[in-house]
């Protein structure tokens, strides 16, 4: 059964206990927890040993378990940090985004030099490094993506496959989903209205208010044999309410959780 969670970015505006109860009431499976520096940190990775067993506490009260973790940031330190943290706290993916700049050759070798060594580091402490392409960044589309995979080995290392970049590139999600299946091992998923440059406002996130064909999407998905966790990211709400950014959880758990039991994934 394919696992649906919500990064809590949604909720930035609140405490991650509130933000647990409503992405439990909505429905989903479980919880990508927010290490986002200057974004939200639900998880502090600066005292994550004091946050470890209210953190615990708190998913298990709700019924949720831990699907992931965004640290967000290529950074030897905090990475370090993240990974200590989710093999305390029990997570088991940790997301990043891979920084430079698109077109950029030398940019590519060196962030891809370091992931390399951190998804070793990963490995040490057993937890997944897995990254996405990111409008902008190095890896920022099908190809780019690509070339990571066939440069880091390491099994700990994984990739994010995030379809509303990979729409903002120009390309067609499910299309890409493909290529790149074999390595997936994290889903960051919302919608999109138009071709970007940014992916909207928070409610035209919401899967199924967009343009992408997240259905033909969560077919390759569910056809190539993916399993891991899919957990929606939606960004830009923390001056939200809190009505409304459950509001844009719910839809979307309803929109997903139809295409997948349509397709026996639920």
């Amino acid at each position: 059964m394919v696992k649906l969670g919500v990064n809590s970015v949604l909720f930035g505006g609140t405490d991650f206990a509130t933000a647990c109860r409503h992405i439990a009431a909505a429905g989903y499976d479980g919880v990508e927890i927010a290490a986002i520096k200057g974004m939200c940190e639900h998880l502090d990775l600066d005292r994550w040993w004091e946050q470890a067993a209210e953190l615990k506490h708190i998913t298990s009260d709700s019924g949720l378990e831990f699907l992931s973790m965004e640290e967000a940031a290529l950074d030897e330190d905090r990475l370090t940090k993240a990974f200590q943290a989710g093999a305390e706290i029990g997570i088991p993916v940790v997301n990043i985004g891979p920084g430079g700049k698109s077109g950029s050759q030398e940019d590519f070798d060196r962030q891809t030099d370091l992931m390399a060594r951190m998804a070793e580091e990963a490995a040490r402490y057993g937890v997944t490094l897995c990254v996405k392409a990111h409008v902008g960044a190095c890896i920022h589309n099908t190809p780019t993506t690509l070339a990571a995979m066939e440069k880091i080995a390491w099994p700990a290392f994984g990739i994010d496959m995030d379809p509303s970049h990979i729409w903002r590139a120009g390309e067609d999600p499910p299309q890409a989903l493909a290529p790149v299946l074999s390595r997936t091992k994290h889903i960051h998923i919302r919608d999109c209205l138009g071709r970007g440059p940014g992916p909207g406002t928070p409610q035209n996130q919401a899967c199924g208010r967009g343009d992408i064909d997240l259905m033909a999407y969560c077919k390759v998905m569910v056809e190539g044999g993916y399993s891991g966790p899919v957990c929606l990211e939606v960004i830009g709400a923390g001056e939200m309410g809190l009505p409304d950014v459950a509001i844009i959880a719910a839809e979307s758990y309803g929109y997903l959780n139809a295409c997948l039991k349509a397709l026996g994934a639920r």
